[in-house]
């Protein structure tokens, strides 16, 4: 950080040398004279490097602290604080993590310590996200990047992978892949191999990828991510690539080596005790019993996760969960139990300003339509079509959006089949026409070419 402005540095020398009870001459000898400390301290003249730390020396101080009025070891202090947040993060409250987070970043901000204030930014913009509140992560995420701006772009990496969750969570999937692959060209271009941004990149893209039916890139990108695994350090960057990579198996059909993925990463994130990552292992271990017809244990691992994120006030991440125990509970034969937990998730307005509230669009919308589908299926079940064509429809305009491809030709086949029940034949053909357009071939998205492989 360069030195203030001489009015500054003149202002403090004239405060420091008199708390030391010093004269000029005292301050300036043997190198400089009274008449120059005079000069200076009258903010007249730009001292030299030299002439700082020979006062610095003088005054009993450090020379950063001199030249920009920085405490000693702040920076080192900030950092630690830091750290106590992510900790804070991690075992409680977004809300209480965020107070420490923002109390950094005002600290850091005073004394123009730009890299702290990216890191209680990019801790906010967690912190956020977990709220719910995407709007100001992505804001929170946007700033710490710009922050950066003159930093080497593996350095960005955080912040790019916080912004597209974001984009995830809003239901804009393909601009969250976009934002992803145009990083990892960006690195690839570059030069730029890092292997902790690559990690943290691929394991990013699988969730997107997946939801948009692009099974074959989120297998790459999961190939990728163990390739570069034993070449980072950080467990819990290990843990979160464990878990991106378990998607890519349940898809694949390979439910215990996902079972065995997330059992990975559920004891390193137990180790590292991580509550909220702990809370997703519970839940897509859940995900995986559901899909092999272990309702049962479905069912406990879901509850388990709810229970963890609604004690950490992670509303976001339990609305979605309780979408899938609904699903659970409805295949067990539970309507009632399923029905009561999925109500109180959706609006009238579907969530439109995309801050924290129910889930819809632009909050949770492949969730969100998810739950339409359900409440579509239990109307069905009770004999209620018109209310089934209303909750299939509204999920339909929801993942439309989304561009979640992989659901929207299962629902387009549950809405065809309806409209066919109730001789509404045409209706039902164009129903079904629309999921074929949105049928994918295996691997495909309407994305450009995939990011390029990095050297490994």
């Amino acid at each position: 950080m360069p030195p203030d402005d001489p009015a500054e540095i003149g202002r403090r020398v004239l405060r420091l040398r008199g708390e030391r009870g010093l004269t000029q001459r005292q301050l300036a000898e043997p190198a400089y004279t009274a008449a120059y400390v005079s000069t200076l301290e009258s903010g007249r003249v730009r001292p030299s490097e030299a002439a700082l730390r020979h006062l610095a020396e003088r005054l009993g101080v450090s020379y950063e602290e001199l030249a920009t009025g920085r405490p000693p070891h702040l920076a080192a202090e900030l950092r630690l604080r830091l750290t106590d947040a992510r900790r804070a993060l991690a075992t409680g409250a977004p809300e209480d993590a965020a107070d420490l987070f923002r109390t950094v970043h005002e600290e850091a901000v005073t004394h123009t310590l730009d890299e702290e204030q990216a890191d209680a930014l990019l801790g906010l913009g967690d912190c956020l996200l977990e709220s719910g509140d995407l709007t100001g992560a992505r804001e929170q995420f946007a700033a710490a990047e710009r922050l950066l701006a003159d930093r080497p772009l593996p350095r960005h990496v955080p912040a790019v992978r916080g912004r597209a969750t974001a984009h995830l969570l809003s239901g804009e999937l393909r601009y969250a892949c976009y934002l992803l692959e145009s990083t990892l060209d960006e690195l690839d271009t570059a030069g730029l191999h890092d292997p902790e941004a690559l990690l943290l990149l691929y394991t990013a893209s699988i969730a997107p990828y997946m939801d948009m039916g692009a099974h074959a890139r989120a297998a790459h990108a999961a190939e990728l991510a163990l390739a570069l695994a034993p070449r980072v350090d950080d467990p819990a960057l290990v843990a979160g690539m464990h878990r991106g990579v378990a998607r890519t198996l349940i898809a694949e059909g390979r439910i215990a080596e996902a079972d065995a993925s997330l059992a990975k990463a559920q004891e390193l994130y137990r180790q590292l005790q991580i509550r909220t990552e702990l809370a997703h292992c519970h839940w897509m271990r859940g995900y995986v019993h559901a899909q092999d017809g272990d309702l049962e244990h479905a069912e406990n691992e879901l509850r388990t996760a709810r229970d963890i994120l609604a004690s950490k006030r992670a509303a976001l991440f339990t609305e979605q969960v309780e979408v899938e125990l609904a699903d659970v509970l409805r295949r067990r034969g539970r309507t009632d139990e399923a029905e009561a937990l999925l109500r109180p998730l959706l609006s009238a307005g579907d969530g439109d300003d995309g801050g924290a509230g129910p889930l819809g669009t632009g909050r949770g919308a492949v969730h969100a339509g998810g739950a339409h589908r359900l409440l579509g299926l239990i109307a069905e079940e009770r004999g209620d079509a018109e209310r089934a064509e209303e909750h299939y429809c509204a999920a339909l305009s929801l993942l439309e959006r989304s561009s979640a491809v992989g659901d929207l030709a299962d629902l387009c086949r549950l809405l065809g089949d309806l409209l066919r029940r109730t001789g509404r034949v045409e209706a039902a053909m164009d129903a079904y026409r629309t999921g074929l357009g949105h049928r994918a071939a295996p691997g495909t998205t309407t994305l450009g070419p995939a990011p390029a492989t990095p050297p490994m």
